[in-house]
């Protein structure tokens, strides 16, 4: 019991503490009760005194039993302090922090339960046991779930260190560290400690379920490399930039059709962007602006090859008649209304009547006769054919060429008043080189930094996330992105192993929606998010073949990826700017490694696969440290690849193996998995020492097959399903500055649109 009475000591009653909010928002009031604390002690040994006097009578006076401490405040450390001595650091909680630190944000307050003072940041939210010091460099830790940074990566200070110790350990250090970094697991324990106890157990750490594995660290060398000179994602930048890109879709389809009287060759747009990024020295990640030659080999090639009509193989024989009559009536059209050459028309006219007569007189022809019949008429037409259209299909490829500049200079011209808006301005002297020494590969760095992103709505539902940009001034409807909840999780995870600007997941949203808006993009997806065809250039090996190939030659990384269908953390990619912040090392071909294990799966491009093979020859002849490459390319035949031969004179080529088609299994862009109709060749390509570490033995190259084997991936998706429960999502605190301030009810305005699908992105 705590009694009140009269005592024969003469004591003062002390004034009541300010509380913890008076305390953070008016320091002041803090100061004045320190003093007049230190004025009723003053009065309370003067009595005292004068009682020891013969002339002096005291008077009792009415106190409490109990003595006062420091007041207690709302934010406490939580967790032991590492070396708390209360007895110790009592006596320095009057010291005030230097005015640097208070213009900082810095505030000391006093931890009642540890009985030591501890130090908080109002503008960073950082909360410390030791004093903080000037200039120190950027927090090693996530604020909102680690706010003492006790899973941070510090070395710890020593248990009998005082927090301010005026000559502290070099190892010494700010920040509180994770418990489990003192525990040694069992096995493991060092020399003398006596067996597994006197320490905490290990934390546990999450890992992520899903077709990926992202906990797998990097065995990849590159010398230190300068920052792009792209300046950073920015949501209205990107909205335009898709605009301007659907726009140039759509005049490319109506050329085909009005010009050439074809419909554009499929995908033939986005293998146009890769081609073009290939020799691009211009200043836009997507549209091509700085190119030569003008005239796309590739755009060109595929045109010509569906005039004047596209061949397919038929299903059956009737198809494949009408498909002989419909290409003589396409030639003798072109011959006529193209003015074509006397010559030209003699000979196509000539061949396309014999090819009807034939069709009259012949009743009861075969599959092959048709077929056979087709192949001949193509010959003796194509090259007359090709001389009539030739000057035609250039000028359609220049002028795409010439409109694509011209987007270029209105999306920079944008991008330059948005950053003078933010007050960042514009490089003007070339980067200086960094210092020439080996470090583990990072992701792409930017010499610019981000301007403040704009409000963006989002919505958490069941199995996913809806995200909606609005801006009249660009478009004119808001724009919606659906990603599912486990492929958010994996961005998440990314964005927290590979962004070292926003620990606190301030920009994630936007930088998440500028992701996703460039590959809905890329892929022509604009009108609807939802309707997808990722074929040929977002198929991925199953996760099963990449556990394979991590286990046996020890693969950490992926030469052709993207954040929402790579499987390790460490990557490249053809849009560097957007996805460095999930983990992209930027593109393969200006990815320059000294050591390290990778897979190789290009998309299909005929020049972006002969551009890559060649780079790996340069990085095998230059490095004469353990380097690897397995490739795999898919044996279509039509057309047939005619890069391939570069793969058989290649003195770096230690195994060659096919994986037959409708025998092994491919991830579809839409993360299911889809029976492969043709073959896989799988080849490794290897220096000397990368041999001698990860060489092809048949044990390893039989595992490897074995993986392939169909089944093996559903197999591996049902164990995960049924042992590894999914996480929660935390995205609805990791999100816009705007969308998480309190009141805000923009985010709840959306509705999903449709069940939630992952948007897939492209390979470079």
């Amino acid at each position: 019991m705590n009694d009140v009475g009269m005592n024969s000591k003469t004591e003062n009653i002390l004034p009541a503490a300010p509380s913890a909010w008076d305390q953070l928002t008016n320091p002041s009031l803090a100061e004045q009760h320190q003093a007049q604390q230190q004025q009723h002690q003053h009065q309370a040994q003067s009595p005292q005194m004068q009682a020891s006097s013969p002339t002096t009578v005291s008077a009792p006076l009415l106190t409490s039993t109990k003595t006062s401490s420091p007041p207690d405040v709302a934010h406490t450390p939580v967790g032991v302090a590492p070396g708390a001595v209360p007895g110790a650091v009592g006596a320095n909680f009057n010291e005030e922090l230097s005015p640097e630190l208070t213009q900082q944000g810095w505030r000391k307050f006093w931890s009642k339960r540890e009985g030591r003072p501890y130090f908080w940041n109002k503008l960073t939210g950082e909360s410390l046991w030791e004093p903080p010091g000037l200039n120190r460099g950027p927090q090693q830790f996530d604020p909102l779930t680690d706010p003492l940074g006790i899973c941070s990566n510090g070395p710890l200070p020593h248990p009998h260190n005082n927090y301010n110790n005026s000559h502290p350990s070099p190892h010494n250090h700010t920040l509180k560290r994770r418990a489990s970094e003192d525990a040694h697991p069992s096995g493991h324990m060092p020399p003398g400690s006596g067996g597994s106890t006197g320490g905490p157990p290990p934390l546990k750490k999450y890992v992520l379920p899903g077709p990926w594995d992202l906990e797998v660290p990097t065995n990849v060398l590159i010398y230190e490399r300068l920052p792009t000179t792209f300046p950073q994602p920015y949501p209205e930048v990107e909205a335009l930039r898709g605009s301007l890109t659907m726009r140039l879709s759509k005049t490319y389809e109506d050329l085909c059709n009005k010009r050439e009287s074809i419909a554009p060759p499929k995908d033939s747009f986005q293998r146009w962007l890769i081609e073009r990024r290939i020799i691009d020295q211009g200043v836009d990640p997507l549209l091509p602006s700085q190119c030569q030659p003008e005239i796309s080999p590739q755009m060109y090639r595929e045109i010509l090859r569906d005039i004047p009509i596209k061949i397919v193989k038929p299903k059956f024989t009737g198809d494949a008649r009408k498909q002989l009559s419909r290409y003589c009536d396409a030639a003798k059209k072109i011959v006529e209304r193209r003015g074509a050459s006397e010559e030209s028309k003699k000979i196509v006219k000539w061949n396309a009547d014999e090819a009807y007569e034939w069709l009259r007189r012949t009743v009861g022809a075969s599959y092959e006769d048709f077929q056979d019949r087709l192949a001949h008429l193509q010959r003796q037409c194509e090259p007359h054919i090709i001389a009539t259209v030739r000057v035609s299909v250039e000028q359609l490829c220049a002028k795409l060429y010439h409109l694509s500049m011209q987007h270029v200079r209105n999306i920079r011209e944008r991008h330059a008043h948005i950053l003078k808006e933010h007050g960042i301005p514009e490089l003007t002297a070339p980067l200086q080189p960094p210092v020439t020494r080996k470090v583990w590969c990072y992701p792409v760095q930017f010499a610019l930094p981000s301007p403040r992103m704009p409000q963006i709505d989002y919505i958490n539902d069941r199995d996913h996330m809806v995200i909606k940009y609005t801006n009249s001034a660009v478009m004119a409807a808001p724009d919606t992105h659906v990603v599912n909840i486990s492929h958010l999780q994996k961005l998440e995870q990314l964005y927290r192993y590979n962004c070292f600007d926003d620990k606190k997941f301030d920009f994630f949203i936007g930088r998440a929606y500028c992701m996703l808006k460039r590959y809905a993009t890329f892929l022509g997806n604009n009108a609807n998010p939802n309707q997808q065809e990722p074929e040929l250039t977002q198929a991925s090996l199953p996760a099963v073949v990449f556990e394979c190939l991590h286990h046996h030659f020890n693969v950490t990384f992926e030469c052709f990826a993207s954040p929402l269908n790579c499987y390790f953390r460490q990557y490249c990619s053809l849009f560097g700017d957007t996805d460095s912040f999930f983990g992209s090392r930027g593109s393969f071909l200006d990815f320059k490694p000294v050591s390290g294990s990778f897979q190789v799966n290009p998309p299909y491009c005929e020049e972006l696969i002969d551009t890559s093979l060649q780079h790996i020859d340069r990085l095998l002849t230059d490095s004469a440290e353990p380097l690897s490459f397995i490739v795999f390319l898919q044996e279509w035949k039509d057309p047939p690849l005619k890069c391939l031969s570069k793969i058989e004179d290649s003195p770096y080529k230690r195994k060659q193996v096919v994986v037959m088609g409708m025998e092994h299994e491919y991830r579809h862009g839409l993360q299911h998995c889809i029976p492969n109709i043709v073959g896989t060749m799988v080849v490794w390509l290897q220096n000397a020492a990368g041999y001698a570490r990860w060489a092809p033995t048949e044990t390893r190259v039989d595992a490897l097959l074995e993986a392939f084997r169909p089944g093996r991936e559903r197999d591996r998706d049902k164990a995960t399903a049924t042992t590894v429960p999914v996480q929660p999502s935390c995205s609805a605190s990791a999100s816009s500055p705007d969308a998480a301030t309190p009141g805000n009810s923009g985010a709840g305005e959306i509705a999903a649109t449709g069940p939630g699908k992952p948007s897939t992105p492209a390979t470079v």
